[in-house]
């Protein structure tokens, strides 16, 4: 490693770890305020405009690659929309303002604004399709899981790993019509489920403490940006991921491929989906498993944020009491 790539790590570790907090904070503040209120487009909109605010005070030459869509469908915070000062690491970003936008608008639980960094070239470049995905926690040997498995088998095998009956695995699946397969079969083990209406993200996150979360294993397909978050934070916390892009026609497979992906087909590990060292940060917008909601008080607001960094195993869990509720930018 040379000594600029030194210092490009020092950057995102010890001048971010705060100021991308702060990004996620303003985006599920923004998101809170229309919290139950049956509107996901507003919602959706408030988060982006806030985390877009936010990210252009970092001192970075940053690159979204995972957004909100491509530029004509997206006036912000759009794939290949330079964000940052300017002066600093060049880095890809990740983001997902709101994360779980049914989740806000009827204010059920774990909706979160979440963020990844990562040097140039690190980040799997994922179109906005499907992707096939099967995560689990850390502390097991490697490949216990396999995505071209059945399901029923991988519940065996982490069973197995576990030293447990399959009967006391807890899988996370979608609640997805897609899926009946998928639930019958792991219900046939005597296994778990948990059925969760949206925020895969969260879903994979919350197998990295299975004994707090009640969830071992994420099984489904889901969103494959949310798929490349989902793989920068467990790099940061540990675990093992697999996701294959779902390709349903050709106008995907020559979009996929355009954005250098060679093999559609192919199956990417969470290394190879989030590469090198990864910045991770999430704030809660409802009350989770993993992260509280946004509480507002009638003197200040209260956040509740963890940001994560790869290469140091490093986990930080951030309180944020705000008295100066005026940084937010909030309409009355």
């Amino acid at each position: 490693m040379n000594p600029q790539e030194d210092k490009c790590l020092e950057s995102l570790d010890r001048k971010l770890t705060m100021e991308l907090g702060r990004v996620t904070e303003a985006a599920a503040v923004a998101a809170a305020t229309l919290r139950g209120h049956g509107d996901e487009k507003a919602a959706d909109q408030a988060a982006v405009d806030a985390m877009r605010r936010e990210l252009n005070y970092l001192p970075i030459d940053g690159v979204v690659r995972i957004g909100e869509g491509e530029r004509d469908e997206a006036p912000m915070l759009y794939i290949g929309e330079e964000v940052g000062t300017g002066d600093g690491p060049a880095l890809d970003v990740a983001l997902d303002p709101l994360e779980g936008t049914t989740i806000c608008a009827k204010n059920t639980p774990n909706s979160l604004a979440v963020i990844a960094l990562a040097r140039t070239g690190n980040l799997l470049y994922a179109p906005d399709v499907y992707m096939d995905k099967i995560a689990i926690g850390p502390g097991y040997a490697k490949n216990v899981i396999d995505l071209e498995a059945p399901a029923s088998e991988n519940i065996k095998a982490l069973a197995k790993e576990k030293g447990v009956k399959p009967s006391q695995i807890s899988a996370c699946v979608l609640d997805r019509p897609r899926h009946a397969p998928i639930i019958e079969e792991i219900r046939s083990t005597g296994a778990s489920i948990r059925l969760i209406g949206d925020g895969d993200v969260a879903g994979v996150i919350h197998t990295t403490n299975s004994e707090e979360t009640g969830i071992d294993i994420y099984i489904g397909t889901g969103g494959a940006p949310e798929g490349v978050l989902a793989a920068a934070a467990l790099r940061c916390t540990g675990g093992q991921m697999f996701g294959r892009l779902v390709i349903k026609n050709d106008e995907q497979r020559e979009r996929t491929i355009g954005m250098g992906i060679s093999d559609p087909t192919q199956i990417f590990s969470m290394e190879e989906m989030a590469k090198g060292d990864v910045l991770f940060a999430a704030t809660g917008v409802t009350d989770g498993n993993f992260l509280k909601g946004v509480k507002f008080n009638q003197d200040n607001i209260v956040t509740d944020t963890v940001v994560m960094r790869s290469s140091t195993g490093t986990i930080r869990y951030i309180k944020g009491v705000h008295s100066d509720i005026s940084k937010f930018h909030l309409k009355d």
